[in-house]
């Protein structure tokens, strides 16, 4: 159902000798459409474009030149693109690398990212290049008959429209998509420009254009990457504007259709107090966090009767005082004479990421719960075991007959005990540190050496191509739905010139690209989470900075073929490098 907001258009008609004016109505939506169609097939001819330049050494330029006017056609439509169309727009700009699926599937490279690799890195495959416009070429065709026929919804345009800003602060100043033809500023300007044709459409919407400018001009001004101020940028620009647009929303008594997902639609800012959504990521809405949930979930967290020698409890590796982690670089198993074979990862934010583990292997907290305590070196329990025992315990079949109303209960169910500790889990978020409290409003939060970390970590240090604003973990914004795995090359030990031997990621996908690949983990309380890495190999956080200062494993010496981390040094000054663990400090929640 198209909105009821309608501008009018003048149609002048030829007719012998003199002009006869008619009056058209068209709704904003009809109006974003019509663009959005123009867009596309711009789109569709850049790609052309550049598939009629020969590819060889004397027109690399302008092979260049062509590929960045495409990808600047693309920015046009990225807004709609990503919203409506994502699974196609995941093969027209998805990472240049393979990526495994939650459920196992594999997704190869494809796109943009990958024709700027062979254009700007290679240039010397033209039959892969070939192959890859040619994808591209079909996806643009894709676009052309989705807007030709798209049922666009009022609603669904101003939520896609903010979202994109949102990507732009998140992904858009940080060459995320775009690390080789470096053109990252003036792709968010085109960004915000095609932003604000769309809003303008709407009542009230000029009023947003002196917002849209400002952060435009900003954008445009004459500064290196390394030198942009993105936290300026962020605060006096992107956060006003994507509040208007929340505001507008509201104004506009657009139709309230919310459905669940991590960033909440009604968020003024990434960084606004509910702006996250803790259940987002649970099976069912019946699944979601209630205070006597977490009541029940917070009992069952400390009582060791879980495990299956009596002894151990969840919380003898996720220890309250220690952020939920346990300070060992690997902790014993239950007999207490070996190792496990991983770091205690913490718990705080934990619900605010789509798979749990190092190697992604719980698609859900629930799954996590019943992993760890069947597991038989972290708890050695049975879930089945466990709900008998607890059923015997008066107070916990109170305790459950009430959290879980069930007719003619006679037992506790396995998956009770799951959602209730999962519950628990997911009340841990606490996105509330200094940080948070800054970009808030609270300018005093953070000192001068903590806001230049900021802008390291989004800019010269490259941290925030793998830890995503403003979780700072491995869930892509802003949909978040997809959870990055990297290979970094962590040695075995900190002076060793071998890799861990952990496979990670490859033990459940045995594809080599998965070999030694890691969830990326948050960056948020890591202050009070040592020590770091899969298998805690470093003590410090100076010791982690230097290891991506030198370029990861590749950049020490280690043999490793698949790393996705640049293995190109950072440069890093001794000032930047405290600079940087000053802004990680500030992350710690309260």
């Amino acid at each position: 159902m198209h909105s009821s907001f309608k501008t009018i258009a003048l149609v002048a008609f030829g007719i012998t000798g003199y002009s006869l004016f008619a009056f058209r109505e068209t709704t904003p939506t009809q109006t974003v459409q019509n663009r959005l169609r123009l867009q596309a097939d711009s789109f569709a001819m850049a790609v052309q474009d550049l598939k009629r330049i020969p590819v060889d050494a004397t027109h690399t330029q302008q092979l260049h030149s062509a590929f960045i006017k495409m990808r600047l056609a693309y920015k046009k439509i990225e807004w709609a693109a990503e919203y409506f169309v994502p699974l196609t727009t995941r093969q027209v700009n998805g990472p240049p690398v393979p990526e495994t699926e939650l459920n196992g599937q594999v997704i190869q490279p494809n796109g943009l990212q990958m024709i700027e690799e062979e254009l700007f890195r290679r240039l010397s495959s033209t039959k892969k290049l070939k192959v890859l416009m040619a994808g591209l070429a079909d996806n643009a065709v894709e676009y052309q008959a989705f807007f030709n026929h798209a049922d666009l919804q009022d609603w669904q345009i101003l939520d896609a429209v903010k979202l994109e800003v949102f990507r732009i602060e998140a992904l858009g100043l940080n060459r995320f998509d775009d690390p080789l033809s470096r053109n990252c500023f003036n792709e968010s300007v085109v960004a915000l420009q095609s932003l604000n044709q769309v809003i303008a459409n709407y009542p009230g919407g000029n009023k947003l254009g002196p917002l849209f400018l400002a952060a435009i001009s900003y954008l445009k001004q004459p500064v290196s990457f390394d030198n942009f101020n993105r936290i300026v940028f962020l605060t006096k620009y992107a956060n006003p504007l994507t509040g208007a647009i929340t505001s507008l929303h509201n104004q506009l008594n657009l139709p309230d259709i919310h459905y669940n997902r991590l960033l909440n639609q009604g968020a003024e800012t990434l960084f606004a107090p509910n702006a996250f959504n803790r259940n987002a990521y649970t099976a069912s809405p019946a699944d979601s966090a209630t205070t006597d949930k977490i009541m029940l979930g917070k009992k069952l967290f400390f009582d060791p009767r879980l495990s299956g020698t009596m002894a151990r409890s969840c919380s003898s590796c996720h220890q309250p005082d220690k952020a939920f982690t346990d300070g060992l670089t690997k902790n014993l198993d239950i007999t207490g004479k070996k190792f496990i074979t991983r770091n205690t990862p913490t718990l705080i934010n934990a619900a605010l990421q789509a798979a749990q583990f190092y190697d992604l292997r719980a698609a859900s907290l629930e799954d996590q719960v019943r992993d760890v305590v069947q597991n038989k070196d972290e708890m050695h329990g049975d879930m089945q075991v466990s709900t008998q025992k607890l059923w015997q315990d008066t107070i916990y079949r109170k305790l459950f007959t009430i959290v879980f109303p069930a007719r003619n209960r006679s037992s506790i169910d396995t998956l009770e005990v799951m959602n209730a500790l999962a519950s628990y889990v997911r009340s841990l978020t606490a996105l509330n540190s200094r940080f948070d409290q800054y970009m808030q409003g609270k300018r005093e939060a953070l000192t001068t050496n903590e806001v230049a970390g900021f802008n390291l970590f989004m800019g010269k240090a490259r941290c925030s191509t793998c830890h995503y604003l403003p979780l700072f973990n491995g869930t892509l914004p802003p949909r978040y739905m997809q959870l990055d795995a990297e290979v970094i090359g962590v040695p075995h030990t900190k002076t060793d010139k071998q890799i861990d031997p952990d496979q990670g990621l490859y033990n459940l996908s045995p594809y080599s690209f998965n070999r030694h690949a890691f969830k990326t983990t948050t960056v948020r309380n890591t202050a009070l989470t040592a020590p770091y890495m899969h298998n805690g190999v470093f003590k410090t956080l100076d010791e982690v900075i230097d290891f991506y200062n030198n370029g990861g494993g590749a950049g020490m010496g280690i043999k490793i073929n698949n790393q996705t981390l640049d293995a190109s040094p950072l440069h890093l000054t001794a000032k930047e490098k405290k600079d940087l663990v000053a802004f990680i400090k500030s992350l710690d929640s309260k």
